[in-house]
């Protein structure tokens, strides 16, 4: 299993904690109010929104939840956010992009700067990791009573670059203009993923030691748990057995 299926699936697991959950909540909210301000509250005619609750769904995320979200993104009142990225290196050359929606910048990059220097990193220039991954979409699709071979000669027909199957689901990678098609593939076929996302594919990775790779991940959990943050991808190899202690 390629490296950035493996850390959406890390991503599942912790989440079944509730401590993880409720951030995984907050930061899906934040993303259907911005959803909503971007395009409004009809999910029919907003393709963001729409995915943000297929998220939401993929996470148990109450109905009302969802709702309450959506009414929060329509308030002309509300809280206007800002969609920003960070890219730096962690100790011993790991590369770490850190997507961020927030309400305010200042404290936002003030917060990231301070967590890359107390762990001997650097905060970079906006594009100096641009060469060193790739966007791509990545569907994690609860396998059910799909017909396997069917279903994947459906996602090669909509524009699939790569699938995957383990543990009773399917990762399917595409490129990223081919995102909004795949949505809409899933769509008429009437499967609904359990995340759907624009993820940082890193061209190659960097293999530590186990004490060195827990060091880091600890970093980059530091980083997951801040409200501020919505995701944060790397290049750091993460091996089978420190996947299973996660």
């Amino acid at each position: 299993m390629s490296g950035h299926s493996k850390w959406s699936k890390i991503k599942r697991a912790k989440g079944a904690a509730d401590a993880k959950r409720s951030k995984m909540f907050s930061k899906v909210v934040k993303e259907i109010t911005v959803a909503v301000k971007e395009g409004g509250p009809d999910p029919d005619g907003n393709p963001r929104l729409r995915l943000a609750i297929a998220n939401a769904k993929g996470i148990s995320m109450p109905k009302d939840n969802i709702e309450r979200a959506i009414s929060k993104g329509k308030e002309k009142d509300g809280a206007d956010f800002l969609e920003l990225t960070y890219e730096g290196y962690l100790s011993h050359g790991v590369a770490v992009y850190v997507e961020c929606t927030t309400d305010n910048q200042q404290r936002t990059v003030s917060w990231v700067r301070s967590v890359f220097n107390k762990y001997s990193g650097n905060l970079g220039t906006n594009g100096s990791l641009s060469f060193m991954f790739d966007r791509k979409g990545v569907f994690l699709v609860p396998a059910g009573n799909l017909d396997h071979d069917e279903f994947e000669l459906e996602m090669i027909d909509a524009g699939a670059e790569d699938i995957e199957f383990d543990d009773g689901s399917f990762s399917v990678t595409t490129a990223m203009e081919d995102f909004g098609k795949m949505q809409k593939k899933l769509e008429a076929l009437g499967v609904e993923p359990e995340s759907a996302e624009l993820q940082r594919i890193p061209h190659e990775t960097v293999k530590l030691d186990d004490d060195s790779t827990r060091k880091i991940l600890k970093v980059i959990e530091i980083f997951e748990d801040e409200d501020d943050v919505q995701n944060v991808f790397h290049n750091l190899e993460v091996s089978d057995e420190i996947m299973e202690e996660m």
